[in-house]
């Protein structure tokens, strides 16, 4: 069965995310993505100019569906604890939804690619969540402080627990699943270090 153009674009997408993942940026080809998906070499050719071209499509496409995922019901207007609520059940709802994806954006962020994903991803969310967390320092909800200490705070935790579960295990190899228990218990700690006193 041959495949139509829109799906033979999605299978090229599909794989090169999975290639990439499991054998880094370093070991990644148009020759040996053309393999995996069982099409011409000169098929990937027909929608991207060349490799760099592939995987900064994926990136920002895929960037702008987890912006889109990340900011969903989200209101930069919302008390502190209400909207970085909404924060944490969306990011971790799109990391656990699609690992692959989040895995993906995990070896361009150790990449030269970083900088060029994150300029077209970081456009207007850096300018919500930043007017967030405006408003909560405004409000004196949050005690002023750089914003890379926030981010830190606020957001490397989940990240940390979402790792482990992909991975299945924690620190020193034992088992891990992530429960929304475990979740929503690091959230209250997370709220209750940030929010001024």
């Amino acid at each position: 069965m041959r495949l139509k153009e829109g799906d033979k674009r999605e299978l090229i997408k599909t794989e090169a995310i999975k290639m990439i993942i499991r054998n880094g940026l370093e070991g990644f080809s148009m020759n040996k993505l053309a393999k995996a998906c069982k099409i011409s070499v000169a098929t990937p050719y027909l929608y991207f100019k060349d490799r760099d071209d592939l995987i900064l499509t994926i990136a920002k496409e895929e960037g702008q569906t987890m912006s889109d995922a990340i900011l969903k019901n989200f209101d930069p207007e919302a008390h502190f604890e209400e909207g970085l609520r909404v924060q944490w059940r969306n990011r971790y709802g799109y990391m656990t939804t699609h690992p692959d994806k989040h895995l993906f954006f995990e070896q361009l962020r150790n990449s030269s690619y970083q900088e060029e994903f994150l300029h077209h991803f970081l456009r207007g969310f850096k300018e919500t969540l930043g007017k967030f967390w405006d408003n909560a320092v405004k409000r004196g909800e949050l005690s002023p402080m750089p914003f890379e200490v926030y981010w830190s705070v606020a957001f490397s935790p989940m990240y940390s627990l979402a790792r482990f579960h992909n991975e299945g295990k924690s620190l020193g190899g034992k088992s891990f699943k992530m429960t929304d228990e475990i979740l929503w218990q690091t959230f209250d700690l997370v709220v209750k270090a940030l929010k001024k006193k």
